[in-house]
């Protein structure tokens, strides 16, 4: 069987790391720790070649069961269910979480013998992902450590950040977020704030990618409104398979037609299955029905991986990446043809990256005096989470050493 090169549009693998609350987490990943779902032996055994790599905070009120599983995914087995959303974090307690996985995505980039790189355009990442072992796109899941000042998004900028969600699943000051409700439409609260429509725009200016997963209906059409990029879900499925908040109407996939966008396919069985249940035991075949769909509306070009790896329960045949291989024999069998397979494993991502992502943004003469202030305080700040625990960043996260989130 063919080993396809995989671009992948979402992974958790830096929050894993992260919990590891130690400073060598890099070297866990680079030489494999057999934990989890990723670490770069497996994925390079997998021809796992590149994605976003998602720097996500936890919610301050994540619950943990005796069984370290969250409490939510008990909620999540029952027949119908509507979890709250969390509480707005704010973005002092946000940003030096991000800036501790932004240095330990470096870390893993700088320690990896040339393997690893974080790409800053489409040029670049075509380019990694032909020569090198894993091509890397740094993403923000929620925006929470964004000022409304938005000094910290060109700082994370210059940082390498090319790709970010307004929210995570809870309020920001940019937007509600959609809550984990089954059986629901994704019409559930209202859309982004002023602030929100602000950050579209200054993504416009820096050719960021807004990703629109975890938002709401509101909040979807407001990015529809004001971005002029095409519309990307990193991480979503078709809400006509599984009524699922977090999954999109066929209204919304054609606007991502229509703006030749990108949906990747999300592995987490609540978002797969006709009952919206999070249970292991979910055949991958609902894997590929989710896919024909997405090809039915939007056409072989738009449609590709949004895994969730080392964020969510997987399936019981994609414990790891590992299990790519069942995956991929099973659109074989299913008469997905070599040019199709080509597309969805990783052609369609990088072409809708490099779209956006056409170049580096050169600053203005002033712009770059004023980031370098900026960008001195956020450094210092980066210097010092490195050498700090984990535990020390944020005490009311201490029990949520192995939270998993979706």
């Amino acid at each position: 069987m063919k080993k396809y090169k995989i671009f992948d549009g979402h992974n958790d693998v830096l929050f894993r790391l992260y919990l590891k609350n130690h400073n060598l987490a890099y070297q866990d990943f680079l030489n494999g720790d057999n934990e989890g779902q990723l670490d770069l032996p497996r994925m390079k055994e997998a021809n796992f070649k590149g994605g976003f790599f998602a720097i996500y905070v936890p919610s301050q009120d994540a619950a943990i069961t005796d069984s370290d599983k969250p409490i939510k995914y008990d909620d999540m087995k029952k027949d119908q269910y509507s979890l709250p959303l969390p509480e707005l974090i704010g973005s002092d307690i946000a940003l030096p979480v991000v800036m501790r996985k932004i240095s330990l995505l470096s870390q893993i980039e700088k320690y990896s013998q040339g393997e690893v790189k974080i790409c800053l355009n489409g040029e670049e990442l075509e380019q990694s992902f032909q020569e090198r072992s894993l091509s890397v796109i740094m993403h923000i899941e929620g925006a929470e450590c964004i000022d409304e000042n938005f000094y910290n998004l060109e700082a994370l900028y210059r940082a390498g950040l090319r790709s970010i969600g307004p929210v995570w699943s809870r309020p920001t000051i940019f937007g509600e977020g959609v809550p984990f409700s089954f059986p629901s439409s994704p019409d559930i609260g209202g859309g982004l704030t002023n602030l929100g429509i602000e950050l579209i725009k200054h993504c416009n200016d820096l050719n960021i990618i807004v990703d629109t997963s975890h938002l709401n209906e509101k909040g979807f059409w407001d990015v529809a409104k004001n971005s002029i990029h095409p519309l990307v879900a990193t991480h979503s499925n078709s809400h006509a398979i599984c009524p699922h908040t977090r999954n999109l109407t066929d209204r919304q996939l054609d606007a991502i037609k229509d703006t030749k966008g990108m949906v990747g396919v999300n592995f987490a069985p609540a978002f797969l299955r006709k009952d919206g249940k999070m249970l292991s035991d979910t055949n991958i075949q609902l894997i590929a029905d989710h896919f024909k769909h997405l090809i039915d509306y939007l056409g072989e070009d738009h449609v590709g991986f949004g895994s969730d790896f080392d964020g969510a329960m997987m399936p019981k045949d994609l414990r790891s990446v590992l299990g790519m291989s069942k995956l991929t024999q099973l659109l074989v069998d299913q008469g997905f043809n070599d040019n199709l397979m080509q597309k969805i494993y990783h052609q369609n991502w990088l072409e809708t990256i490099n779209r956006i992502l056409k170049k580096t943004i050169i600053l203005k003469k002033n712009e770059r005096k004023l980031l370098s202030i900026i960008f001195y305080v956020i450094i210092k700040t980066w210097d010092y989470t490195l050498t700090i625990n984990p535990k020390q960043v944020s005490e009311p996260w201490k029990k949520s050493a192995k939270n998993k989130k979706n």
